[in-house]
């Protein structure tokens, strides 16, 4: 009896000590973990998971048989009811309508932002050759931040305003925006990269290869030399396009069946039950999670991985695993790194021994936040502060709620924040597309605006008649 109770004491010390082992070893692993702006050689968690848990590679075999599904739903539903086959295409093209003018549009950004290297070359000859007249030199550095801020007003003034004077197409909108910030985002983060090299000439300026790879290149923080791998992968790179494109022909059908269904007749009639709306809005929360991670793995694993690939780029960490996440803090960190950092890095850490981190973090979130709205708003027409609020208030309260519960209930979190996106993503997909049919079917009125919803007033939400509220507990026989 003794001999088994100090075999299990003993037994017992070993899992202590094994346990301590592990979360030390874990905290020393956060100590050691590199920053934000340090690259090295690695994989994407994805791609990690993908070579070496089967399991994760069947939830991909799920999402696969999704689209065939869907696929097949649309096929059949359309040559039964319509007699012709209609793969998507419809959605696609119409999400892509003049595709010509958006190409024009990024070959202007593109344009705008090349033009800021022969003006760096020139600012730098000027800053060198009145660096011993104090005074000219002061009149010289104002006209280099002035001829910054004109560029980057240049790029996304025209770039917006076209977008606003005339309406694009959904995708193609929002396609052109996307790259517009991005390009915004490449200069900036240029320029405060040699801001100390003009200071200390020691360290040459960029070359026109070094900044033609970074433009290019899937991340936002200017270093003159990345890690690189010793060769393309061509087969991988295709791949990962074909995936994007599946993800497109994903969403369009997701359109197609989830949306247009419930949405694509609303403001036609004067009056709209509130059931209608109530069942439309849970309706769309599974197409809308579906789109929410298609979306993720499209634009952060896709297509960041074949431009890494191509352009041989060796770090591939553009994501952490936020999925099994507790905390918002951690999530907003994980989800995206490529921006994270830069705003990280540019905003707020410029922006911390001044104002404080409180107010630095809430400066990060609303730039941010306004960032997601103008794509949002150029992407439908109009402007429906939905995400902004989603993103910009609730998840900024949920930040400070989950940062020490996350940690006390980490599964109890983690289910709370997969409701959160559930169902914030149901209200997305539900909100933004009553808006925009609203507008398109219900009469023209001297009140629209590009900033006051329509569907507040068209049409008139109203109770089924007759309704009466009634005990759930009474049961009829």
């Amino acid at each position: 009896m003794t001999e088994n109770i100090r075999r299990r004491a003993k037994e017992s010390k070993k899992q202590n000590a094994f346990v301590h082992g592990k979360e030390n070893s874990d905290l020393q692993h956060e100590k050691e973990k590199p920053p934000d702006t340090e690259f090295m050689l690695r994989e994407s968690p994805l791609t990690l998971l993908f070579e070496h848990s089967p399991h994760v590679k069947v939830m991909y075999h799920i999402f696969v048989v999704i689209l065939i599904i869907l696929l097949l739903d649309t096929v059949v539903y359309d040559l039964i009811e319509k007699g012709k086959i209609n793969v998507g295409l419809s959605v696609v093209v119409h999400g892509f309508g003049d595709i010509k003018r958006g190409i024009r549009l990024w070959l202007f950004a593109l344009a705008v932002t090349l033009t800021f290297y022969p003006g760096l070359k020139i600012y730098a000859a000027g800053n060198k050759y009145l660096c011993k007249i104090p005074a000219l030199q002061k009149i010289w550095k104002f006209l280099g931040i002035l001829g910054l801020i004109s560029l980057q007003a240049t790029l996304l003034g025209v770039t917006i305003w076209d977008l606003g004077r005339t309406h694009l197409a959904i995708a193609s909108s929002a396609a052109v925006t996307l790259e517009m910030f991005r390009f915004s985002m490449k200069i900036h983060g240029i320029a405060m990269a040699c801001i100390p090299r003009l200071r200390d000439e020691r360290t040459p300026l960029p070359s026109l290869k070094n900044y033609i790879y970074y433009l290019f290149a899937p991340t936002f923080i200017y270093r003159d030399q990345y890690p690189r791998t010793k060769k393309i992968r061509w087969r991988r790179v295709v791949f990962h396009f074909l995936e994007v494109a599946g993800v497109v022909f994903y969403n369009s059908f997701l359109w197609e069946r989830f949306i247009l269904p419930y949405w694509s007749d609303y403001g036609k009639q004067t009056k709209v039950e509130a059931g209608i709306i109530v069942r439309g809005l849970f309706a769309c929360v599974l197409p809308g999670v579906l789109s929410f991670l298609c979306g993720f793995y499209c634009v952060l694993h896709a297509w960041c991985n074949a431009f890494a690939e191509m352009m041989t780029f060796g770090d591939r960490l553009f994501y952490e695993e936020w999925w099994v996440t507790s905390q918002y803090s951690r999530y907003y960190r994980a989800w995206n790194r490529v921006v994270y950092s830069w705003l990280r890095c540019y905003i707020y850490r410029p922006l911390v021994p001044q104002a404080g981190r409180a107010v630095s973090t809430f400066f990060v979130f609303l730039v941010s936040a306004l960032a997601h709205e103008v794509i949002l708003a150029l992407a439908f027409g109009f402007f429906y502060p939905v995400l902004l609020l989603e993103f910009g208030v609730f998840g900024l309260l949920f930040l400070p709620i989950t940062a020490s519960t996350g940690k006390r209930f980490p599964n109890a979190l983690n289910l709370f924040m997969w409701f959160t996106f559930f169902f914030g993503n149901g209200i997305l997909w539900s909100l933004y597309p009553m808006e925009y049919f609203a507008r398109k079917n219900c009469p023209p009125s001297k009140d629209d605006s590009f900033f006051i919803p329509k569907s507040w007033s068209c049409p008139e939400v109203v109770l089924k008649p007759n309704w009466t509220f009634q005990n759930p507990l009474d049961i009829i026989y």
